[in-house]
């Protein structure tokens, strides 16, 4: 089982971090560990950089913001690791964290610390060797959603976090934030913009509700166990996390959530392997999180059009960084046709109300 786990790289170039410095600082918090400290990357995520290290026999992960953002707000570091140290005692798969620390004289950037969860990580497809039967596909579909709704029906005030977000207004600030950054992010005229941000002004739903939602919930995002691909054993990412409108969540996932009867265009941006047999379609699974939850998922094309509106907008913010040379990450220079794709499907799901 071993092959399956999912396992970090060597170092982007222009993403390194000075060992002189964290070397010693690891080294103080860390004195029964005394050993060589290397470092390597895991490969995906284009927001917060993470990082696999090893000092001596002692392995952590370390989070930190990426090289050249300006959007401190999408990057705070303190909050995700305050949400963290909240979460893991009541949610299983919350990794947990360490320390945290906000000397940018170490890493130029405040980071924080975890345990790593070893585990299988899906892509764009499973690695060799998983069994992927339609079986343990939809069995797998159920963990996704089942896990999702846990973290929904959490009582966010008990666990120390009633002042993590403000639900009161939220989807209207969300409506009104994502049309700001996009436009302060902007380096393509992009006709659908204003078709989408008009239509979402003048559709948004009130808020039925509130729980601590994830915000970025993707098949890439969760840890699976490598000896049964079923069970959920870890949720990573957890940097967009806030008090919100649980449905907003749902509508994350979704777009995300490819069919295998979707045009081409959302197929090739398609992150997890969503289309195999036995895998839940998008309406298959908000009825069963509906089942779960008891929600009213009936304002579900709103959520998908906002949710692949923001998208569309983190993948522009993404290509301004890369644009501007911040960042030389070569993914990102092939972006602008993803952005065209995602706002195409927004304005979709809001013209024609199908999920």
């Amino acid at each position: 089982m071993a092959n399956l786990l999912d396992r970090p790289t060597t170092v982007r170039p222009g993403e390194e971090l000075d060992l002189s410095k964290l070397a010693p600082f690891l080294a103080s918090h860390f004195p029964d560990d005394p050993g060589p400290l290397s470092i390597q990357q895991f490969p995906s995520g284009h927001s917060n950089l993470t990082y696999a290290l090893q000092l001596g026999n002692k392995e952590l992960v370390l989070r930190r913001p990426p090289f050249g953002s300006k959007v401190k707000s999408a990057h705070d570091m303190n909050r995700e690791f305050r949400v963290l140290s909240r979460l893991h005692s009541v949610y299983a798969p919350a990794p947990k964290v360490l320390f945290y620390c906000d000397d940018d004289s170490i890493l130029s950037a405040p980071f924080y610390l975890m345990e790593p969860i070893h585990g299988v990580i899906l892509r764009r497809d499973p690695p060799p060797g998983v069994d992927f039967s339609p079986e343990n596909v939809r069995r797998l579909s159920e963990s996704f959603v089942e896990s999702l709704a846990l973290l929904h029906g959490l009582d966010y005030a008990t666990i120390g976090l009633a002042d993590f977000g403000k639900p009161q207004g939220y989807l209207e600030r969300q409506v009104r934030g994502w049309i700001e950054r996009y436009h302060g992010s902007k380096t393509h005229d992009h006709p659908e913009v204003e078709k989408i941000s008009e239509w979402l002004r003048t559709h948004t739903p009130s808020t039925e509700g509130a729980s601590l939602i994830h915000n970025d919930y993707k098949y890439d995002n969760v840890v699976l166990d490598p000896g049964d691909v079923t069970k959920i054993i870890g949720v990573l990412d957890w940097e967009m996390c806030t008090v919100g409108d649980p449905l907003s969540d749902l509508g994350t996932t979704l777009a995300y959530w490819v069919d295998a009867a979707d045009p081409d265009q959302l197929q090739e941006s398609r992150s997890g392997p969503t289309t195999h047999p036995g895998s839940f379609s998008r309406r298959e699974l908000v009825e069963y999180y509906v089942q779960k939850t008891g929600r009213d998922a009936s304002h579900m094309s709103f959520f998908l059009a906002l949710a692949r509106f923001k998208l569309a907008v983190i993948v522009q913010q993404i290509y301004y960084r890369y644009q501007l040379g911040l960042t030389k990450d070569e993914r990102f220079a092939s972006m602008p046709g993803r952005i065209k794709a995602l706002l195409r499907a927004s304005l979709y799901a809001a013209r024609t109300g199908k999920i």
